[in-house]
């Protein structure tokens, strides 16, 4: 597996641990990345990721996308 898959991957792990204490919007998660150093972009690919498992559940409401596990 190259790099990218690798970085998408523990990205994916990070949304993943973050949903475990509840959900999240899009920006709270946006915001983990930035406070943890990891690079904003991973965020869409982490979330199709967890989404392509069938490890999430995501919701429009209003302007906001909240996120949480199934």
């Amino acid at each position: 597996m190259d790099e990218t898959c690798l970085n998408i991957g523990e990205a994916a792990g990070h949304v993943y641990k973050l949903l475990e204490n509840g959900e999240s919007n899009l920006a709270g998660i946006k915001r983990s990345f930035k406070d943890n150093g990891l690079e904003s972009q991973l965020v869409f690919m982490a979330l199709g990721w967890l989404a392509r498992e069938d490890k999430i559940r995501m919701q429009k409401n209003s302007n906001t996308w909240v996120i949480r596990l199934k």
